[in-house]
């Protein structure tokens, strides 16, 4: 089992779970992170970090976020990986609540 960042992670981004990540498997993209499904070792350390409550486990996703199973694996073998925290945008909040944003991922290509 892993982890799955779902859509409420959308340019939110914060990245309170990265300082915890023991094996470095979150992957940052412009306005989203996501987690490397062959690198999660379901510790359990993120899920509690995240702020906005996006983290979840691949069993327990809530309706509707079933779809970011797939968006997290192929994003991230295109993106890098965030090992660090960095400052959330400074929109951050007003995006937090924001529902159906799955169409907001700005993929970076």
């Amino acid at each position: 089992m892993t982890f799955v960042v779902t859509e409420a992670c959308i340019k939110c981004k914060y990245t309170d779970c990265v300082e915890v990540c023991p094996v470095d498997c979150f992957h940052e993209g412009p306005n989203f992170l996501v987690i490397d499904p062959e690198e999660c070792i379901d510790c359990t350390l993120c899920e509690p970090e995240c702020p906005i409550e996006a983290i979840y486990p691949e069993d327990d996703l809530p309706e509707g976020q079933e779809k970011f199973i797939e968006i997290n694996k192929k994003l991230s073998e295109q993106w890098p990986v965030i090992t660090a925290m960095v400052d959330a945008p400074d929109d951050a909040d007003d995006w937090a609540q924001v529902k159906d944003k799955a169409h907001l991922i700005d993929k970076g290509d």
